[in-house]
């Protein structure tokens, strides 16, 4: 499947005029800024480049922008370890540093333009130099969370015939036990003080290579990046962006879900190997020459975030829902923010009543985002729109974003059916390029005029959508059509719950029921399950229409979630339906 990139295509994006909405905070002071550049190819003036390479058209355009002294001073990039440890890198460092690991993985490792490497690392900044150095080099990135076992290396090793990695000693020892059943792999890298027999040492290698080094040239749609997605159902597939998708599609976007200036710093808290990483910790801020902020954070502690935000000048902080139910359980008045000011959230749908609790608590508001590793932001509440809650906002610039039936027809506002990305006749920049290797997979997930993203949802008359849930977490109990989401912002509600899943469970009568697994508060105690379990089930129904509570309640240490953090509400489902 390949991307058009035809004058048809800019008189495309002219019909996809993000929202009308003001941007608040600052004035656009930065004329002579990447991001401005491209200005005539936003406005269809140009044509979308036929070559294109995100290390040397945005980030050594932005070091250039800095050597003349025309950026802030503050760093491109700002990491911390949590333990006193810290790496600032101005531009300049970054593509300096940077170009030395291209030569690593080029005249060391022998890896070419086209080759893919497996990158596994926690938040290390090395894992953002081998980003960068593959960008330069044409190798493809494939990221994977330090989480995963041997098995899940195994898989992604053999499925993408990658012909390197990159990991720390912790998970060496894992990827040793499986390398012998890799016949693609020929070169590994170790991020590590120490040495390893059968290992190239990645430290000591990149600081001794030369900075010389020249960026390969690089058409739009050669791949940049894969991504195996996160299988909440079903084996991982392989997901395919390409340097258009990823790098150029910013450029082009409009500053719809960011709105970030070359003075602002991100924090995003997700893990390197999500596709979230790649947009709010590469991409999307780098494009506006903003400061990337990082701390390593082995675990996800409430006391280490809300630390961080008070001594470090964030201004935007990026999480999963996870995150803002966990931090919204702390008392937050003993807590001082230095600079936040923009909150988002993606991953999952955020139940509404967390929306408030952090609002009440911070002043601030969660703005929603929404996507897939398909498709990376497709529907965000921007800043300035109106929010409203359990909504995800309107639909981002550059994609058609629609409700569909199961024929591909579009829904009129209010009705239930799946969410949807126009793809023809003109497929968007952002949308991947295919899954690898998987042309049946790929074919399903066009129906019609658009690309299915599986999951069903709303859209109202203003143009807001409402996640509903995945096509199969639907439940259907005595025919009526029950999403677990809206259920589960119910149960969130209340005092005792801090963490729900909902799913299908048989039932006798009525076909399947809603079942709900309950994770308690902390600070909740309780001996009474089941008077817990009857007061539950009444909240519920006056909070939403009757039907909908759960008949059944599991109480549970603990969900089961996906590396990325998403609830495995199919392995719930199986375990209920007796499939495990």
């Amino acid at each position: 499947m390949k991307l058009l990139f035809k004058l048809q295509t800019l008189k495309c994006l002219r019909t996809l005029k993000p929202p009308n909405r003001t941007f608040h905070g600052h004035p656009r002071l930065f004329a002579s800024d990447v991001y401005s550049q491209y200005e005539s190819v936003r406005r269809g003036e140009q044509e979308i480049p036929k070559y294109f390479n995100f290390a040397s058209d945005v980030l050594d355009k932005w070091s250039e922008i800095e050597k003349a002294g025309k950026r802030p001073s503050n760093p491109a990039f700002w990491w911390i370890s949590g333990k006193g440890e810290e790496v600032k890198w101005s531009f300049e460092e970054l593509a300096f540093l940077s170009r030395k690991v291209a030569n690593v993985l080029t005249k060391v490792c022998g890896l070419k333009k086209g080759d893919r490497i497996v990158v596994i690392l926690p938040r290390i900044p090395e894992w953002w130099l081998v980003n960068v150095a593959c960008m330069r080099a044409g190798i493809v990135l494939i990221p994977g969370i330090s989480q995963l076992s041997a098995k899940d290396i195994l898989y992604r090793l053999q499925a993408s015939k990658a012909a390197g990695i990159v990991t720390d000693d912790t998970l060496a020892p894992t990827v040793d036990s499986v390398a012998s059943e890799c016949q693609f792999l020929k070169t590994k890298l170790m991020v590590s003080k120490g040495s390893r027999e059968g290992w190239l040492n990645f430290t000591d290698l990149y600081k001794n290579q030369s900075a010389d080094h020249s960026c390969v040239k690089t058409r739009i749609q050669d791949s940049m990046s894969i991504f195996f997605t996160s299988g909440t159902t079903g084996s991982p597939k392989m997901t395919e962006h390409s340097q258009g998708s990823l790098g150029f599609r910013p450029l082009l976007s409009e500053r719809y879900w960011l709105d970030l200036t070359p003075s602002d710093m991100i924090w995003s808290t997700a893990d390197t190997g999500w596709i979230l990483a790649s947009l709010a910790s590469v991409f999307d801020p780098w494009v506006f020459g903003s400061c990337i902020f990082i701390h390593k954070l082995p675990q996800i502690e409430s006391a280490a975030i809300l630390n961080t935000l008070c001594r470090f000048p964030i201004d935007a902080l990026v999480g999963a829902p996870t995150l803002f139910r966990m931090l919204v359980q702390n008392d937050l008045s003993n807590y001082k923010f230095m600079n936040l000011k923009h909150c988002m959230s993606g991953g999952e749908p955020l139940n509404p009543e967390v929306m408030e609790q952090w609002k009440s608590k911070t002043g601030l508001d969660i703005h929603e985002v929404y996507g897939q590793t398909e498709t990376g932001i497709i529907c965000s509440v921007f800043k300035g729109m109106k929010i409203k809650p359990g909504s995800m906002g309107k639909a981002a610039p550059l994609y058609d974003v629609q409700i569909v039936d199961k024929n591909a027809n579009i829904l009129p506002p209010g009705q239930q059916g799946e969410i949807a990305v126009r793809s023809k006749p003109i497929r968007p920049l952002g949308l991947f390029s295919e899954y690898v290797d998987n042309p049946k997979k790929t074919a399903e997930s066009q129906r019609g005029d658009f690309y299915v993203t599986g999951d069903r949802g709303t859209m109202d008359e203003d143009g807001y959508f409402q996640f509903i849930g995945r096509d199969d977490d639907i439940i259907i109990s005595s025919g009526y059509r029950i999403g677990p989401f809206e259920v589960e912002s119910a149960l969130i509600e209340h005092p005792a719950v801090a963490e729900t899943a909902v799913v299908s469970s048989p039932d006798p009568l009525r076909g399947e029921v809603v079942k709900a697994f309950v994770v308690l508060s902390p600070t909740f105690s309780s001996t009474d399950l089941e008077g817990l379990t009857c007061d539950l089930q009444e909240h519920v129904k006056k909070t939403t229409a009757p039907y909908k509570y759960p008949r059944k309640v599991e109480f549970v240490q603990e969900l089961p979630k996906t590396v990325t953090g998403k609830i495995k509400r199919n392995e719930l489902r199986n375990k209920e339906w007796g499939r495990m």
